[in-house]
């Protein structure tokens, strides 16, 4: 069979073809995915759970050992935990630092893969309901404590269940966070999307909106097979009256009432207060919801809390994956949730691990103190070996000639008066031999040597001392 005919360059431009290149199939065969159907496997690794609330029964997903520290997640609008943390907690940063973890994906009522439509006479719960139904999901698993992990209006719902219960949640991860009561141009727009999906069903209109919410302005020039993905998700796996009741929630949402003054200061409600957990408020540059995170970062308290506008995305979880696994790491690390030991700690929060940054400065410290310790101890025996040395030690003695200025006589050793005591000590002048004899004169002048409160000893009588030192000239010192 003959072979295709080739062209040149010139031919090809004048037939309109590029020149062929044998090589090009061979190489484009060799082309592979590194991690094909990589949203699919958090469906196959989950455990999946109906959980009964007082308003219904909660989708929960289970991913990971139930024995380890929790991660509770809550999804944004039109999305659930599938669509919306997939991507993110299958990246190879999340999957391993998720060993050391389980995390808990909640969705809210209706909004899972192939929900059934609710019925009409269902009354959907409130933003406060569907944070109040996080107690049930707690209960039902015996979490005591969690780490909270929400974008956008499940962020909302997470800062929610954390101000009304403190207790139960050791630390948040709030991306595109909104702490007020939705604003006329919001709650319009929203009106009408959730009137068009009830009527309507998803049409143009709403999916623009909500690729808005997520994505911002202009998305398809950041990443053009990314939203046409949430579009098809939009149009094809959301269930339209089910969102509908969800946005219609979301925007008659009051507002969190938190303050970063304390109680009872003038032109504050009386019950505001903050989170007290540690909060870090994270969004995107391009994200419409900057300034709603500004002002929720304006109401924390910043001991405890940490602002982050990761650049070049609006959505962080899928157009910048790595950067949110970092913080989140270094978060979590900060918080002694990232590196475990063989003897972990016991925490608020199930199991609570040390970091290898908190055992350096640990071990830092603990050298620094024994080696001042040991500076101490060796300051101490100089110092007892100075005393030692001034007192201790016998100072060498000297015989001084002292006369009186009328001349004065030697006399008999033998003859002289013994004197004892603490304060005054004898020595015999001529031999030097400090035996405790005293040398006298004629008139019975005596001369002793004696030790004042500071331990010097000195010699002479009362009216002329002479300190006693290895110099052998004396020193005249004054009484």
């Amino acid at each position: 069979m003959p072979s295709a005919p080739t062209h040149t360059a010139e031919e090809a431009h004048l037939l309109g073809t590029m020149p062929v290149d044998p090589m090009d199939d061979i190489e484009l065969r060799s082309v592979q995915l590194q991690f094909p159907n990589a949203r699919g496997s958090i469906l196959e690794a989950c455990e999946q759970r109906r959980v009964p609330t007082d308003k219904g029964d909660v989708h929960v997903a289970i991913q990971g050992d139930t024995a380890k520290p929790a991660i509770v997640t809550y999804h944004d609008l039109g999305l659930n935990y599938a669509t919306s943390f997939a991507g993110f907690f299958n990246f190879p940063v999340m999957r391993g630092l998720l060993e050391n973890f389980c995390v808990y994906h909640v969705t809210a009522p209706g909004q899972e893969e192939g929900a059934p439509t609710l019925p009409e006479d269902y009354v959907y719960p409130t933003m406060d309901d569907l944070a109040a139904q996080l107690l049930f999901v707690l209960s039902h698993f015996g979490l005591k404590s969690v780490i909270g992990f929400g974008v956008g209006a499940g962020a909302n719902i997470l800062a929610r269940f954390a101000h009304a219960h403190p207790d139960k949640v050791g630390a948040l991860c709030l991306i595109n966070c909104v702490s007020t009561q939705s604003g006329w141009i919001e709650w319009g727009y929203q009106s009408f999307n959730a009137r068009f999906l009830r009527t309507k069903g998803m049409t143009q209109g709403v999916i623009d909106y909500l690729m808005w919410h997520h994505f911002g302005r202009n998305p398809e020039e950041r990443n053009h097979d990314l939203v046409q993905m949430y579009k098809q998700h939009f149009e094809r796996g959301v269930n339209p009256t089910n969102l509908a009741m969800l946005i219609n929630a979301y925007i008659h949402r009051n507002d969190l009432h938190l303050a970063r003054t304390p109680p009872g200061t003038p032109g504050t409600e009386t019950a505001a207060t903050t989170l007290k957990m540690p909060v870090i408020n994270i969004t995107g540059s391009l994200s419409p919801h900057v300034e709603d995170t500004v002002t929720f970062n304006g109401r924390l308290d910043p001991t405890n809390s940490s602002w982050m506008k990761i650049s070049d995305c609006a959505l962080v979880l899928e157009e910048q994956p790595a950067k949110l696994a970092e913080a989140f790491r270094l978060f979590l690390q900060g918080e002694g949730y990232a590196t475990p030991l063989s003897t972990p700690a016991s925490s608020p929060c199930g199991t609570k691990y040390h970091t290898y940054s908190s055992i350096f400065f640990a071990n830092f410290r603990e050298q620094q103190q024994q080696a001042m310790e040991e500076r101490e101890r060796e300051r101490e025996r100089d110092r007892q070996r100075q005393l030692s040395l001034r007192v201790g030690n016998r100072l060498r003695e000297t015989a001084i000639n002292c006369t009186n200025t009328g001349g004065h006589q030697q006399g008999d050793n033998n003859n002289a008066d013994e004197h004892s005591g603490d304060e005054e000590e004898d020595m015999d002048l001529e031999n030097g031999n400090g035996n405790g004899h005293a040398a006298g004169s004629g008139n019975g002048n005596r001369a002793y040597v004696t030790t004042d409160t500071s331990g010097t000893l000195y010699y002479g009588a009362q009216s002329n001392k002479i300190r006693i030192t290895e110099n052998p000239l004396p020193e005249p010192v004054s009484s």
